[in-house]
């Protein structure tokens, strides 16, 4: 039975730990970009407050054992750059989604992102034994779809009307996974990406 717990992620690029308030400041300023958030369910945090509020909630939902929220720290410079998490946690099942992910804009093309989705899935499937990770985006963001489906995942459809984001749009859902028994191209395909 899968069983995600706290647990820090080491890479060479980034470092994935668990979220918590110490990791505010240093979000608030990488979240300064409304592209950032163009396509995500909460708003750009305008004030410190609000990035609290976010941890907040990621910590009720981890709580309750169906989340569990990393902040991606730059090894480089030792400073949390964005978040992603664990959700839709599935023991029974083994299945579990990655998401929530952002980054701040200036290190978008680079290798922390890919390195990200190394980590959380390398641990999702070696370490927690899980049978199906599936990753999701909204229907308008054609960069995320491209860059799923460049390591690997696999498109199962569209969810129409999934959630109302906070402008109201009413956003459709593409779905994507990755299975158990697919890892091993995935992984070497993240691998190669890494190297480069």
């Amino acid at each position: 039975m899968l069983k995600i717990l706290p647990v820090t992620l080491e890479g060479s690029y980034v470092r994935l730990e668990p979220l918590t308030h110490t990791h505010a400041v240093d979000l608030f300023e990488a979240a300064q970009s409304d592209e950032v958030w163009r396509y995500l369910p909460a708003p750009r945090p305008t004030r410190l407050e609000e990035i609290n509020n976010l941890i907040e909630s990621a910590f009720a939902l981890k709580v309750g054992g169906t989340q569990m929220p990393f902040a991606i720290i730059d090894r480089a410079s030792n400073r949390a750059i964005g978040s992603t998490r664990y959700l839709d946690i599935q023991p029974t099942n083994r299945n579990l989604e990655i998401g929530w992910t952002w980054l701040g804009r200036d290190y978008w093309r680079s290798p922390r992102n890919t390195e990200c989705k190394y980590l959380l899935l390398q641990h999702a499937f070696e370490t927690q034994q899980a049978i199906r990770v599936c990753l999701k985006t909204d229907k308008r963001n054609l960069i995320s779809q491209a860059a799923i489906e460049r390591i690997g995942g696999v498109k199962e459809g569209i969810m129409r009307n999934h959630m109302i984001l906070h402008d109201g749009y009413i956003r459709d859902s593409v779905y994507y996974s990755i299975l158990d028994s697919e890892w091993g191209a995935v992984k070497a395909t993240l691998e190669t990406f890494l190297k480069r």
